[in-house]
């Protein structure tokens, strides 16, 4: 599967993110081009954001820590995140998050 944002390899999976740290709260906002876009609270500080966009997708996606890895992007806003093994919903969530037309997920 190779749907632009989402590629699979094996049995895990690659997210393409676009970031935009130090927003108001952290959100998946849609789409940025072959990107799905995350808001984030957190400033790029440090490798904070990069924490930060971590822990969202753990906590988003019912992950433990060490099934999301970054891959590429450590200081860059654009990025590729390895999702080791997730389980079906998980697949279902990142599917919804890489349509064009996917709705906001608030984080205050």
């Amino acid at each position: 599967m190779n749907m632009g944002c989402l590629e699979s390899r094996g049995e895990d999976l690659l997210l393409h993110i676009h970031v935009q740290p130090g927003a108001k709260s952290s959100a998946v906002v849609g789409r940025h081009g072959n990107a799905v876009k995350i808001r984030l609270r957190a400033r790029p500080v440090e490798g904070a954001a990069n924490a930060a966009l971590c822990a969202f997708l753990c906590d988003r996606l019912g992950l433990s820590r060490r099934q999301v890895e970054l891959l590429r992007g450590d200081s860059a806003r654009d990025k590729v995140i390895a999702i080791h093994a997730p389980g079906s919903a998980a697949r279902a969530l990142l599917q919804e998050w890489t349509q064009d037309s996917s709705p906001a997920t608030e984080t205050p």
